[in-house]
């Protein structure tokens, strides 16, 4: 645990953690918001599920290409411009009512224009602190966006349940907005510069760590859409239920990043991370009880912070530094397909079953993550005392040794 200590000693890492979990402080709203509020206005789940879909997809897509012109254009830029629109678009859909087909249009280009504040501050992190900080660095910045998904699923079930679902996304807004500038302005982003990459794009994609994390984080984050929608359909608009129930599940992520996240990645890291998710989530399945559903998601959060940062640190130890935006970007939009997929499927199940069919869904999606995880154990690194910070863009030249 002396880690963190260390890490509190470097100057502006709690200044830069801070300022980018207040940018991304929304997307702990958005979800559950948008869920709420399409649901109240088309009268089913699958009307929602198809919204959160569309936003999704154009998410994925626009995350490796925005993570990319970071290196071009700077991040300042491109979090300046994606920033304005997106917070935009967001007031729009809260005092705006469309058709559905027009209304996932303004979701995709909501999803097309999302600040790309996650591949930003994982670039900068690994330049901040020393190489065998890193594993300690993305373990504590995935505890403390557990506080997104604490407070932001409250926030947003008891803004919508009390007072509207057009204010819930009108608070989204204000916090993506005035999250974005602060870190925008922050000092940090701009001593550090994301070089060009030099190869084309998409050529990250050969390296056999940014597939496993793409697919694995899909398959992963994939479950915990599902298991989002199941639990707000279990207890509806009438209480704040939904919102504390995914509140603890956080908890238990934040007490396993700490406990556990920090340790040194193995090959089977994701497994054994995974495991622990799926035991919590699969006890799910006896009982909607929310006293059950709190102790078991809380135990099995454990292994949700830890299992982010073995997915982050794979990436950064094995990835070229001008190239790390992108592996990040494309991480992401595996991440985000996972969100459209398990949110579509839970919602179409939901329908047909009742909200038991989202917990259903959830853990299959983590049987698949750990099945993957197994499969994928003989391409990952052994980082046990080892640097996990990016490989270098230029590497020093063997000179022969002189003679005479």
């Amino acid at each position: 645990m002396g880690i963190y200590r260390d890490l509190a000693r470097t100057p502006g890492v709690f200044r830069i953690l801070l300022s980018q979990l207040t940018a991304r402080f929304p997307f702990g709203m958005l979800s559950i918001t948008l869920l709420l509020h399409i649901q109240l206005q088309y009268g089913n789940y699958t009307s929602a599920g198809v919204i959160l879909a569309a936003q999704s997809v154009g998410q994925a897509i626009a995350g490796p290409l925005t993570s990319r012109l970071m290196g071009r254009l700077g991040m300042r830029s491109v979090l300046s411009v994606t920033t304005v629109f997106c917070s935009g678009l967001l007031v729009l859909v809260a005092l705006t009512l469309m058709p559905l087909t027009v209304l996932a249009v303004v979701a995709f280009l909501i999803g097309i224009t999302t600040p790309p504040v996650t591949p930003a501050v994982r670039t900068i992190y690994p330049k901040m602190v020393p190489g065998n900080q890193v594993s300690g660095l993305f373990s504590l910045d995935a505890s403390a966006q557990e506080i997104i998904w604490i407070i932001g699923p409250v926030a947003a079930v008891f803004v919508s349940t009390q007072l509207s679902t057009v204010w819930g996304l009108l608070l989204a807004a204000v916090f993506m907005a005035g999250g974005g500038l602060w870190f925008i302005t922050s000092p940090e982003l701009g001593r550090v510069r994301i070089p060009p990459s030099r190869r084309r794009f998409g050529a990250v994609l050969t390296r056999p760590t940014v597939i496993i994390s793409t697919v694995v984080g899909f398959l992963f984050v994939a479950s915990f859409a599902a298991l989002e929608t199941g639990v707000v359909a279990a207890f509806g608009h009438e209480g704040i239920e939904a919102g504390i129930v995914l509140a603890v599940f956080s908890i238990g992520s934040i007490v396993g990043g700490l406990i556990l996240g920090h340790r040194d990645i193995t090959p089977w890291s994701m497994v054994f991370r995974s495991l622990i998710v799926l035991v919590g989530t699969a006890v799910c399945l006896i009982s909607l009880d929310p006293i059950l559903l709190c102790v078991a998601l809380f135990f099995g959060g454990f292994g949700v912070a830890p299992m982010f940062a073995a997915l982050f640190t794979v990436v950064s130890s094995t990835v070229k530094f001008s190239e790390t935006a992108e592996a990040y970007g494309w991480v992401g939009t595996g991440q985000l397909i996972g969100v459209a997929l398990g949110t579509a499927i839970a919602g179409v199940t939901i329908d047909a079953n009742g909200a038991i069919g989202g917990i259903f869904v959830s853990t299959l999606f983590l049987v698949a993550t750990a099945f993957a995880s197994v499969i994928s154990a003989r391409w990952l690194p052994d980082l046990r005392g080892k640097d996990a910070s990016p490989i270098p863009d230029t590497a020093a030249i063997q000179l022969p040794a002189h003679k005479g």
